[in-house]
């Protein structure tokens, strides 16, 4: 995972996956049948815990607007907490094969229909005015992730700030 985070995708050789996993580049091999092999079970893992943690986020409010903002909240900080694992997820995702890349987006899709539905039900409710369901959730979806390519050391603001910032930022979006 930190070779991919510091060097990226394709600048990465199984040699520094290698060294960084203190094992023979032969061993990677071992437990990975090729370098996006290993990439793609990154994405996968991290896409799986992305979902948990939005619907965890939206199972612990009650309301439209509170399931709002505890999602973008929840989603936004661990993009900033975990920035090094979130920008590997998040923009190596296109180094996936064609097969593997629509698994992932599979796990995408489940995601975006957590925040589509608490906007749907937001519409409903009379508490969000949002003509555009599909371009809101992008939007939101899109405000979130973009925190691990910006977040790093010696950013001020804690990850925990920065989601209760894009927490109400995610109610000013759907004119809550």
């Amino acid at each position: 995972m930190d070779a991919f985070a510091d060097k990226g995708f394709h600048a990465t050789s199984t040699r520094d996956i290698a060294a960084r996993a203190n094992m023979s580049p032969a061993g990677v091999y071992v437990h990975f049948a090729s370098k996006q092999d290993l990439l793609f079970q990154l994405c996968q893992r991290g896409h799986v815990l992305a979902l948990e943690i939005v619907t965890s986020a939206r199972d612990s409010a009650h309301t439209p607007p509170d399931q709002l903002v505890a999602i973008v909240s929840a989603f936004a900080s661990w993009h900033a907490e975990q920035f090094r694992t979130a920008r590997i997820v998040q923009y190596e995702f296109s180094h996936l094969t064609p097969e593997h890349r629509a698994e992932v987006l599979a796990v995408r899709k489940q995601i975006d229909a957590v925040v589509r539905d608490v906007l749907l039900a937001g519409v409903a409710s009379g508490d969000f005015d949002v003509p555009d369901i599909t371009v809101t959730t992008l939007a939101l979806q899109s405000l979130t992730i973009d925190v691990a390519r910006w977040y790093g050391p010696g950013v001020r603001r804690t990850p925990q700030a920065i989601g209760t910032a894009y927490g109400d930022l995610a109610l000013r979006l759907v004119r809550a």
